[in-house]
């Protein structure tokens, strides 16, 4: 009886990851099948958990003159809450790789969820810097893990996979400064822990991906293992050359972003004396932006090849970044959204192509750049508040809009082909 129940319980197991099963098992491009409802799970709760922590950097000008902050302290926020993910990220990749952990992405948002309620509740510019490490511990723990989850239901379109995973997050980021505007601002800093509302949901939804998860795990144990079709074998030369290239890349495209994520708003402000509501809005503008091309970086990376994407997004938006800063408001506008259209699209292309150079390390990989973007923005923040307080804020914009011309360094990227027929995770 208590085999029969054993095997009862595997058959369910089996029924329910059956359609799991086919996007991981590899066994030809017509058995393959992308699980849009995993992805949709993992995205939605990506939008939840981004929406959240951009809400520090939408109320930054509600914090700097209820604290009495200059811009270094604004940066340093952004610095402790960049750092925390950027450290912990690339370790809870590697444990996670070696010791699966389903049910942490739930554990993740729970963090976020903390440090929300003490972001909250904060009176002094210690709680503040305490809130922005919580949050990014949450951060963490909830990228290597919920990629992982998103490369094991891509049925083999990576980049499609990554891209609707991102998205979420991206997405996410744009409603923040307009949540912030419609109820942050008017009613206080007390008011953000009606979002703790969107952690519990974010929770839930994570805690049932999880168990998913699991089940999966125990068919792998059991004996049921994706098959997996080998990746090409560069020689270990290229492969350093080519993360050194990759980490130039994520320099130019993470810092330059820093100075938009985290001083548009005081840029608009200061230039064109905008309201902090109608700076707000710009800010969405250009985070929307950066979802859409998220969202379309990836797909174009499957068809015509990561390398091509990666040279685009680039170097392709250096020209407008380097007109911006000599714009008026209207054009600075076009060219804000302009600019995120085309950046963005670059960072799916790069995770996979990292994820190609090195497979079978999807945790390591995904959290060493998922945090290397964390802690590049990080210390962007930081360094430009320093030139913000000391040049003024034009100036920051003038300095940035010359890093983009790094992405000449895509030249020395092997060409890894179109797409990668491995599932493996």
């Amino acid at each position: 009886m208590k085999g029969e129940g054993k095997s009862i319980s595997l058959l369910r197991a089996k029924i329910m990851e059956k359609s799991l099963e086919k996007n991981a098992s590899g066994v030809s491009d017509g058995a393959q099948r992308t699980v849009f409802r995993v992805l949709g799970a993992i995205s939605f709760s990506h939008f939840l958990n981004d929406m959240i922590q951009s809400l520090i950097l939408a109320i930054y000008p509600l914090l700097k003159s209820t604290f009495q902050l200059t811009f270094a302290q604004i940066g340093l926020i952004t610095l402790t809450y960049q750092i925390t993910a950027s450290l912990l990220q690339p370790i809870v990749g590697f444990y996670t790789d070696h010791h699966p952990k389903p049910y942490s992405l739930a554990f993740g948002m729970g963090c976020t969820l903390v440090g929300l309620l003490v972001l909250a509740n904060a009176h002094n510019y210690g709680m503040l810097l305490s809130a922005a490490a919580i949050v990014g511990t949450g951060s963490s723990i909830f990228h290597p893990e919920s990629s992982r989850v998103a490369r094991m239901a891509s049925g083999g379109q990576h980049g499609l996979a990554q891209s609707i995973f991102q998205v979420g997050g991206n997405m996410g980021s744009a409603m923040g400064p307009l949540l912030a505007a419609w109820i942050i601002i008017p009613q206080g800093q007390r008011s953000i822990a009606w979002f703790s509302l969107a952690a519990l949901l974010a929770i839930s939804v994570l805690w049932q991906v999880g168990r998913s998860y699991l089940r999966r795990q125990m068919l792998t144990v059991r004996g049921v293992r994706p098959r997996q079709v080998p990746h090409p074998v560069l020689p270990m030369r290229t492969i350093v050359l080519s993360m050194l290239v990759l980490l130039v890349l994520i320099f130019s495209k993470f810092f330059y972003l820093a100075s938009l994520s985290s001083y548009y708003i005081f840029y608009l402000m200061h230039r064109f004396h905008l309201s902090v509501q109608a700076a707000q809005v710009h800010l969405f503008a250009f985070l929307f932006a950066v979802a859409i091309g998220t969202v379309m970086g990836g797909p174009i990376g499957d068809r015509i090849g990561r390398k091509r994407v990666i040279w685009f997004s680039i170097l392709g938006a250096a020209p407008f970044a380097l007109v911006m800063p000599y714009a008026n408001l209207t054009w600075t506008g076009i060219l804000a959204f302009v600019i995120g259209l085309i950046l963005s699209s670059a960072f799916s292309a790069i995770l996979v192509f990292a994820q190609e150079l090195i497979p079978g390390k999807v945790g390591t990989v995904s959290g060493l750049f998922f945090g290397l973007a964390f802690g590049m923005a990080g210390i962007g923040a930081a360094v430009l508040g320093k030139l913000a307080d000391h040049y003024g804020i034009e100036f920051v914009y003038h300095v940035c809009s010359y890093l983009l011309l790094l992405g000449v360094f895509t030249a020395f990227l092997p060409d890894l082909g179109r797409r990668s027929g491995s599932t493996a995770v």
